[in-house]
């Protein structure tokens, strides 16, 4: 077998996982896989992957590719081998994690949501601002702006083909939830999760309606309701979204589903919902977004599909037609097949991969960037804050104007 030149490869950069369930498996199948489709600047190197239990980080590292296992995630960010820390945990420990890595010297991928709060997020953009000065870059991964046809539609969006935008509507259905004896895994308390649905399917709703116009929410009205108020307690550990429970029940202390309203800066209307009690419902991400010349639909459940519709055609023959987005043209797809050759969920991961690599290598800021997160994080706690009064109207502090 012919072997690389050793002196042509690209320098290494060493990653560093902390976490190793569903997420952890994502970012992983990302990182193993980028470099061996795009042309990189860097050499992505899976150095160590830390999580609390010795047997199950281990038996993690060896199916996912990790040269090393750690039980500490301190003892990972400050591994020489280590270059960028990519964050795989509950929301809990993201803003500890995040602040020490970038003070240590890494570059970090914290997963969506950013923070459980609006202070912790602001904590983390300070951070992330302050190591940005001293070379290091941080990223949060909100994967779904991956998705080629989104990153297509974003393109249409920004050359004007919708004209002014006028109406946004983004819902994020699943059903894991419906069954009333699922047990209490940390998704479901508020000490881990910061909030159920909404912070777990409405973050990703909010950065893509907010990614997609190119500004962002100002202010919203919101519901929320938590239907099945107690579950059994978690019978051992939670893989996934699969889980056992035992016999003894404990509060369940976040939303169960989120329906808002909201105003973007331009005055655009918008219209979200977010649960986990959709029965039938997967994974169901569906948007939908109408400007003065044009509309845009997409549906999760067939990712590499965009509908779009131009106004300004003749009635006679106008109406929305099916882009099947695999052309080489089209974001992300020249390092994969041939036309017609559709791409899945994964690949928003080697995708997200691609950009923070591409971005340290050339110094630039990576998007979404932790301010990106943040103005998400603020969006949720408007949300919160109006289904606690009422539904009332509640303004939105705003981080930036614009969404990169």
């Amino acid at each position: 077998m012919e072997q690389r030149d050793s002196r042509t490869a690209p320098p290494a950069l060493g990653v560093g996982m902390v976490g190793y369930a569903f997420m952890g498996a994502a970012h992983s199948q990302g990182w193993r896989t980028v470099g061996r489709v795009f042309d990189l600047p860097l050499r992505p190197v899976l150095a160590a992957i830390a999580g609390r239990d010795a047997h199950a980080v281990r038996a993690a590292a060896d199916k996912h590719g990790w040269a090393a296992a750690e039980t500490d995630w301190r003892a990972l960010i400050i591994r020489d081998d280590v270059q960028l820390v990519d964050i795989c945990t509950p929301g809990d420990s993201h803003a500890e994690i995040a602040i020490a890595a970038l003070e240590a010297g890494k570059h970090v991928l914290c997963e969506k949501p950013l923070a459980n709060s609006v202070a912790e997020a602001e904590a983390m953009t300070a951070a992330a601002e302050a190591a940005r000065s001293r070379g290091q870059l941080a990223m949060v991964g909100f994967n779904y702006r991956r998705v080629p046809a989104l990153a297509f539609a974003r393109r249409l969006i920004a050359d004007g083909r919708l004209g002014t935008m006028r109406h946004v509507r983004v819902s994020y259905l699943q059903d894991w939830l419906v069954d009333p004896d699922f047990p209490l895994t940390w998704r479901l308390q508020r000490e881990h999760a910061g909030s159920g649905a909404l912070g777990d399917l409405g973050a990703h709703i909010v950065d893509l309606a907010q990614y997609l116009a190119g500004e962002v929410l100002v202010g919203v009205s919101a519901q929320t309701e938590t239907f099945v108020k107690h579950r059994p307690r978690l019978d051992g550990a939670s893989s996934g979204l699969s889980a056992a429970g035992g016999t003894q029940r404990d509060a369940v202390t976040v939303d169960d589903a989120a329906v808002f309203t909201g105003r973007l800066a331009s005055g655009a209307l918008a219209v979200f919902e977010a649960t986990r009690m959709a029965s039938g419902r997967k994974n169901a991400l569906r948007l939908e977004i109408n400007g003065e010349s044009g509309s845009l639909a997409f549906d999760l459940e067939r990712l590499n599909e965009l509908s779009f519709h131009d106004h300004r055609e003749p009635a006679a023959t106008a109406g929305f037609r099916r882009i099947v987005v695999t052309e080489a043209e089209h974001p992300y797809l020249e390092g994969w097949w041939p036309p017609g050759h559709v791409l899945g969920y994964e690949h928003t991961f080697a995708h997200q991969a691609r950009d923070l690599v591409e971005a340290i290598a050339s110094g630039t800021d990576p998007v979404p960037s932790f301010a990106d997160g943040l103005q998400v994080q603020r969006v949720l706690a408007a949300v919160e804050e109006s289904a606690q009064k009422n539904s009332v109207y509640t303004p939105v502090q705003a981080v930036e104007a614009e969404v990169r």
